[in-house]
This record gives C-alpha cells, structure tokens and sequence, in this order.
C-alpha cells in the first residue's frame, strides 16, 4: 500500500512537471508572435490613403513630416445636394413623397498613395 501512495506521487509530480514546461514553450511562442505583429504594424505604417475633396488641400502638411507622393489620382465627387419638388402642386413641407434630392455642386477628390 505505501508502494502505491509513493508512486501515485511521484507520478503526480512528473504531471506537474511536464505540464509546467509546456506552459514555458507557449509562453515563448506568444512572446515571438507579438514581437512580429509589432514588426508588421511598423511596417504597414509606413504607408497612407489621404483623399481631399471639393477644392481642399492638405497635402503641404504631409510632405512637410516626410511623406512621399507615390501615386495620384483624381475622381469625381459630389459636393453639395439640394432638394426639389418633383412636380408644381408638390409642397415639400407637407409632403416628403414629392421631394427629390439631386447633386448640386459636382467637384473633384484628388487622393494621394504616400509612403515614407
């Protein structure tokens, strides 16, 4: 009987053993895979989108801190909408079903693909 209590021991012991080490290796494992997310942020910072619409620019500022113009483009974009009526009798006040929306002022987004 004290055969089997000491073995029942001891292998409780090596149980605990084993598992600690394996807790050791993922605790490696996490701290390798941070540090090379931490790498791959870095490295995505270093690259932007910056869009300007309706006649705003902005893109001084960004050259002034280091930024690099990789690419332009430019689209067109609408600015500004207003609402009219859809027909004479239509008061728009009383009646949302006779509004309509349509653009107003059609501008131009110039975007920037910078890199530093």
């Amino acid at each position: 009987m004290k055969n089997f209590i000491k073995l029942s021991q001891i292998l409780l012991i090596l149980i605990f053993l084993t598992s600690c080490k394996k807790t050791f290796n993922q605790e490696e494992l996490i701290r390798e895979s941070k540090e090379q997310k931490s790498q791959q942020l870095n490295i995505a910072k270093d690259k932007m989108e910056v869009k300007f619409s309706c006649g705003e620019d902005g893109i001084s500022e960004f050259l002034n801190n280091g930024w690099v113009i990789v690419e332009e483009y430019t689209e067109e974009k609408i600015c500004t909408w207003k609402s009219i009526s859809a027909n004479k009798d239509c008061d728009m006040e009383k009646d949302k079903g006779c509004k309509i929306t349509i653009p107003d002022k059609i501008g131009k987004e110039k975007v920037y693909l910078l890199e530093k």
